[in-house]
């Protein structure tokens, strides 16, 4: 191994690291939020329906602000880089706003207010820690990156969980604090160590806006590139949006939908059914390497169709094994596939950019489609559980899931297609200056 090789991966793990660490800090808030502040608000309201919808509220501001902030931060030329005044200027707001919400719990005008100011100043940087990926690592090793990325936000729900239990009942604001402060020390350790101003994406990105702008040309912006997207003749990278969309729905559902599933179809009662998803938390933690791995080794999309294929086979074996243990095998199964799906999808967006100046706003696309998985699926599968009855509801995810399948397999198709001409332009797109 050479020593400038040596180098190269030494700073891969160290950027992966970092972004890692940055990821961590910000869903271990967001994982206590979802938990801790539905009994915050079900002390001034009796309506379920309400709380969810607050509780959504999240969501309906990430999918208009996510595309926009990451294609802000693609924009953004400073000393310090495009995606680091954001964070550092975010996270700590963040981290404030995170503080304060116990101690407006008295109020339920001046709670809501509070919430929304967190879910706004959050949403406005959370897919630009995970843009630091493509800007620092080449192509050929995201995968790998991403999967630390995924394993680091899968090991929040057991963070939230144990301050849950340690501190809730009788220390409700130091509980709060406790994520804050993560945040705060995350922030802290990535302002003294990245700048990606230095990342080789930012500079090949520097390269082409002076270019841009010498033929007079704007810089795209997030309509630009959705009508981008729309109008090329290669579909893969609209096709590959409508998977995520459908893949999130079928794992939103498959997460959202377990405890009623329990207590109505396995007779289980609610605590226990509440549990029946934490074994397979593990499995897709145990699984995010290997499938980063597999990827690099055989082509993401073919490990993503098998991992897609094993997750539908595993709702298949839940619905014919209808018992606790059943279910909870099933998971874990349908865990460790699912982890082929999430921890390549976005990668595969990445590698399909057109240039480096728009790996924030593909980042936002991905979470866009994402998260409308997550608000459609569960809908979508409870319909159909209306129809067919909740002993086939792990059947009726494996139809959704089926879909998602069909569409990547017609990826693959038009990437073996278009292979030949599109090699080249895919060299072009990740050949990043050297250093």
């Amino acid at each position: 191994m050479t020593t400038t090789s040596a180098g190269q991966r030494q700073g891969t793990r160290r950027i992966t690291f970092l972004v890692a660490l940055a990821v961590f800090a910000q869903e271990s808030t967001w994982n206590f939020y979802e938990s801790q502040v539905p009994p915050l608000l079900w002390e001034h309201l009796a309506s379920a329906a309400v709380v969810g919808l607050l509780m959504g509220m999240d969501n309906l501001l990430g999918i208009f602000i996510q595309p926009w902030i990451g294609n802000r931060s693609d924009r953004t030329r400073t000393s310090w880089g495009r995606r680091m005044p954001y964070l550092v200027v975010g996270m700590p707001i963040a981290a404030v706003l995170f503080v304060v919400i116990p101690h407006t719990a008295a109020s339920l005008p001046l709670l809501i207010a509070v919430m929304f100011s967190y879910a706004l100043v959050a949403n406005t940087f959370k897919p630009i820690a995970e843009a630091l990926v493509p800007d620092f690592i080449a192509p050929e090793r995201r995968s790998r990156a991403n999967a630390a990325v995924k394993i680091a936000s899968s090991l929040t729900a057991i963070v939230a969980a144990v301050i849950s239990v340690l501190l809730v009942d009788n220390h409700l604001s130091l509980a709060f604090a406790i994520p804050a402060i993560i945040m705060l020390i995350s922030i802290a350790v990535l302002a003294g160590t990245v700048r990606d101003s230095r990342s080789p994406a930012y500079r090949a990105a520097l390269a082409e806006s002076d270019e841009t702008h010498r033929d007079g040309r704007a810089e795209p912006r997030v309509r630009d590139t959705l009508l981008e997207i729309l109008k090329d003749t290669d579909r893969r990278r609209l096709l590959l949006l409508v998977a995520i969309l459908l893949f999130g729905s079928a794992w939103a559902a498959s997460r959202s939908l377990m405890t009623p599933y329990g207590t109505e179809a396995l007779d289980m009662s609610r605590g226990a059914a509440g549990g029946l998803t934490l074994p397979s938390g593990l499995a897709f933690i145990v699984a995010a390497y290997p499938a980063a791995v597999l990827a690099e080794r055989y082509g993401r999309l073919r490990v993503m169709t098998a991992g897609m294929s094993v997750f539908a086979g595993a709702m298949v074996l839940g619905t014919l094994i209808q018992t606790a243990t059943g279910a909870t095998v099933a998971l874990c199964i349908a865990a460790a596939g699912a982890t082929c799906f999430l921890v390549n999808a976005v990668v595969v967006l990445w590698n399909l950019a057109p240039s480096a100046r728009v790996f924030g706003t593909y980042a936002g696309l991905y979470t866009v489609g994402w998260a409308g998985g997550g608000f459609l699926g569960p809908a979508l599968v409870g319909a159909m559980v209306d129809v067919n009855g909740w002993r086939l509801m792990l059947l009726d995810i494996a139809v959704v899931a089926a879909l998602s399948i069909t569409v990547v397999t017609r990826i693959s198709a038009l990437q073996r297609r278009t292979a030949p001409a599109l090699a080249q332009r895919q060299e072009t797109r990740n050949t990043w200056p050297t250093s």
